[in-house]
């Protein structure tokens, strides 16, 4: 039985034969002319030249895909092969002669195919009874390593390793060529940005990194010697795992330099005879689980660039790309923080704080109470962000007064109603649909306090007024909401009445997004989380039709009118902001700041909503279990704008205040005209005729004499709408009481003082009530 050592001699010497048969069919096979010493040039440069593939003409490697916040600080990478390219003089001197001497001596005499060196090192190999030179020229081993990293399929990659004389053919040819094409620094330092030295590091500087801490522009003797040693076996001499392997591969290095005076005898015996030290670096991080902040909108992001930008999972992983994102890294810890203040990590129900800024439509911050990606009970994988699960309530309040205000309906537009009220147009399967409201209220409530304190039964009685849901679906999709779990068109085929309490299942994006162009004064701005996307070169990346992938923001100016847009701002302003009895949002407010909100529970408190809103940022918070339902406890204005509060009081509190633009008076009036003041039926039906506006009567309780009008609905001094019909309130005399007769004159005195001064009181008792 033959032993190792025997069996190691005997492979070398076959390899030697190979290499010298190979070395006849290079010289037939390519019809290339020997050329003093300096060995073999091709005949025709320019037909080599032509057989480049682009993979051999790019300039350099293409490295690790950046993921950057707005800022410019790294969120993450995304990458296969991690990797980080750097410039010839980024790389220590020493290192480049290392690798040269061990790998490739004759590298600077030699015009990409050197048989003679080939040789040589077989020689030295037999001898040795090892590898202790490499055999092609490191020009040979870029192309293949080259061919071998940029395969995208298991046909190319076999092609790029296969032991057969057609590949060998092949590499020769094409080593000539870059001979021909590039420098001989420009091909050591695309080689040493290419090749693989284990532990996942592809490259000098990546190499340098991970296995010494230290850039490769400062790597010392000790370290080149090393590092040029595991090429040609990155596993097997592993100095993290094989430290006695990696030192007697080092000791070869060194002795190969000092062999060719390279080094000192000196620098030689004081290395030599020392261990490999090592100082291991952690691989870059690599993907949304590694995000340094925000990892729900790192995810996000991804799926942005392959869904709406159409970038390939290769693009991201080996382009060497630069995503530019909009992410604020303030307001992402903000909201990160403010989101565990009220529910802890991995709590059953998830809270979701989102950011946008309005008139742009750049995301600036996804917070939840979980962590992204990793397999803990704490963890999740959607982007729950963007996800579609259960409705956001009473927010969608505003979508049916943007629609009223739209048709010419007053923010003083009037409507009483029971409790609970029961819908005109509107079906619950055959039955008519009703609603109640949560609490007391008022039953007779103009839209802007009906808005900020959140009337049921005055929406669903708007919406009756509207005549179908399309007004609102549509006025909601103008303004950013996207109806992905039931189309808009569904929606307003089934003219779902609940459509106004926020039954639909809603993102939290979307949310944020549609507020935001109210903040916006109109302006509708799609929701983007990057704002460029570079190539490994710096240039903004195109696509397929040459143009640039990422164009800029895309929005939409008056995607619903401006005055409609103003005037609901300052409506929602009163559910904020403090003095406004009634309102929801007042947990939200931030002193010093204009701040307007809406509040929202859907059915059975399955979850709640809050989204609030200032001319510079728009933000939405939902809190529900996205598992199973799960009652949340509380409305809107609880665990919702307390979220809000938190996340935007360090942002908003480091800055002034900015106005919102006044409220649009024709809008705010709309084409509703004053409700006229009368004091008799005839009178009463006159006036209101000639104001453009109907009548009718009804009698109420009331202490007044029989017949007498007690007032009207909506009283006098409201708004109404043109046609609309005013109910004139007549006395039904239940709780009159006559008054008793007036004394007679007191003696000396004039008749009549005490009656005038009776009747008097009465009239102003009335008029309070009123």
């Amino acid at each position: 039985m033959s032993t190792p050592a025997a069996s190691a001699r005997a492979r070398v010497i076959a390899q030697l034969a190979a290499t010298i048969v190979l070395a006849g069919a290079l010289v037939a096979g390519l019809l290339l002319p020997f050329v003093g010493g300096t060995g073999v040039v091709a005949r025709n440069s320019a037909s080599l030249l032509d057989a480049l593939p682009v993979e051999l003409t790019d300039e350099a490697p293409a490295g690790n895909t950046r993921v950057l916040a707005a800022d410019g600080t790294l969120i993450t990478h995304f990458y296969k092969d991690n990797r980080t390219p750097v410039a010839a003089d980024q790389i220590a001197e020493v290192m480049k002669q290392a690798l040269v001497d061990i790998e490739d001596t004759r590298f600077y005499e030699h015009n990409g195919l050197d048989v003679q060196g080939t040789i040589r090192a077989l020689v030295t190999n037999v001898a040795a009874g090892t590898v202790r030179e490499g055999g092609s020229t490191l020009t040979q081993q870029l192309v293949k390593q080259t061919l071998l990293q940029t395969a995208d399929t298991p046909e190319e990659r076999q092609a790029a390793t296969e032991e057969s004389l057609g590949r060998k053919l092949r590499e020769a040819q094409l080593a000539l060529a870059l001979e021909e094409k590039y420098s001989k620094d420009e091909i050591l330092t695309r080689y040493l940005n290419m090749v693989y030295f284990g532990q996942g590091a592809y490259g000098i500087q990546a190499a340098a990194q991970r296995y010494f801490s230290v850039n490769a522009a400062d790597l010392t003797l000790a370290q080149a010697a090393m590092l040029a040693g595991l090429v040609q076996s990155p596993a097997n001499d592993d100095p993290i795992t094989n430290p006695e392997n990696a030192q007697v591969r080092r000791n070869q290095v060194l002795q190969r330099m000092l062999d060719l005076e390279h080094i000192s005898e000196q620098e030689f015996t004081e290395i030599s005879a020392t261990p490999v030290q090592v100082a291991p670096g952690v691989a870059p991080p690599n993907g949304c689980i590694d995000a340094s902040i925000g990892g729900f909108f790192c995810a996000y992001v991804h799926q942005y660039l392959v869904q709406t930008l159409g970038l390939s999972e290769e693009t991201l992983d080996t382009g060497g790309l630069t995503i530019q994102t909009t992410l604020r890294p303030d307001m992402q810890a903000a909201g990160d923080q403010a989101v565990l203040n009220t529910l802890p990590m991995g709590d059953r129900l998830a809270g979701m704080y989102t950011a946008v800024e309005p008139g742009t439509g750049h995301v600036l911050a996804m917070s939840v109470n979980r962590q992204y990606g990793c397999s803990e009970a704490h963890c999740e994988s959607v982007v729950l962000n963007t996800a579609y699960s259960q409705g956001s309530g009473s927010t969608y309040k505003v979508f049916t007064a943007a629609a009223a205000l739209e048709r010419g309906y007053s923010q003083y537009y009037t409507i009483t109603t029971g409790d609970p009220y029961v819908s005109r147009v509107y079906k619950n399967g055959g039955r008519p649909y009703s609603v109640g409201n949560a609490g007391n209220y008022p039953a007779t409530l103009d839209m802007e306090r009906a808005l900020y304190m959140s009337s049921n039964t005055y929406f669903l009685a708007l919406e009756d007024a509207l005549g179908s849901v399309e007004g609102p679906v549509r006025m909601a999709e103008r303004m950013g909401m996207n109806f992905k779990a039931t189309p808009a068109d569904q929606i307003i085929a089934e003219n779902r009445g609940s459509f106004t309490l926020g039954a639909e299942a809603t993102s939290p994006l979307d949310l944020a997004s549609a507020y935001s162009t109210l903040a916006a004064n109109g302006t509708q701005c799609d929701p983007t989380p990057v704002t460029a996307v570079l190539d490994a070169t710096g240039q903004p990346l195109t696509g397929e039709d040459g143009k640039p992938v990422v164009t800029g923001k895309t929005c939409t100016e008056a995607a619903i009118p401006p005055g409609v847009a103003t005037t609901l701002n300052q409506m929602l302003r009163k559910d904020v902001e403090p003095g406004h009895p009634g309102q929801t949002g007042s947990r939200a407010y931030v002193p010093g700041h204009e701040i307007a909100g809406k509040t929202g529970t859907s059915q059975s408190n399955f979850s709640v909503a809050f989204v609030g809103y200032t001319p510079q940022y728009a933000a939405s918070v939902m809190v529900l279990n996205p598992k199973e339902n799960q009652n949340v406890g509380g409305f809107g204005g609880g665990k919702g704008a307390t979220i809000w509060h938190d996340a935007m009081a360090p942002i908003l509190g480091g800055q002034p205040g900015v106005p919102f633009p006044p409220a649009d008076p024709v809008t705010q009036n709309g084409n509703t005209r004053p409700v006229p003041a009368c004091s008799s039926v005839d009178e009463c039906s006159a006036a209101l005729q000639a104001a453009g506006l109907r009548s009718t009567t009804a009698t109420v309780d009331s202490d007044q004499p029989p017949g007498a009008v007690v007032g009207t609905d909506p009283g006098a001094g409201a708004r109404a709408v043109p046609e609309q019909v005013v109910t004139i309130l007549v006395s039904n005399g239940a709780r009159y009481v006559p008054a008793a007769p007036a004394p007679g004159p007191a003696p000396g005195g004039p008749p009549g003082d005490g009656g005038d001064g009776g009747n008097g009181g009465r009239g102003n008792g009335d008029g309070d009530r009123d």
